[in-house]
């Protein structure tokens, strides 16, 4: 049973690490555009779709996570990355208005 367990945790690590990455590089983008102006509207509409497609990200790697499965075989540690980052990019979209 152990290395079933072991098995199965590398299994869905995979998915919630590559979710975690995407995460990881949607808010870098939030955090590394700087507009040029006020009329900048392409840096501001980068932003707001980096910010809003980050959260999708932890929400996808969080509903993988609540599967009992998963849950039992990995602990918090492997979803908390990614919903600290959405938190980030909540708080980047927040200050941006």
């Amino acid at each position: 049973m152990d290395d079933d367990c072991r098995l199965l945790a590398t299994v869905f690590a995979v998915p919630l690490i590559l979710l975690t990455l995407v995460s990881a590089f949607f808010c870098w983008t939030a955090l590394t555009i700087r507009p040029s102006g006020a009329w900048d509207d392409d840096a501001y509409g980068g932003i707001v779709l980096a910010c809003v497609m980050r959260p999708r990200a932890a929400a996808v790697a969080a509903a993988v996570w609540l599967v009992p499965v998963v849950r039992r075989v990995l602990g918090w540690g492997w979803v908390v990355p990614a919903l600290v980052l959405g938190v980030v990019a909540g708080v980047r979209w927040a200050t941006e208005g």
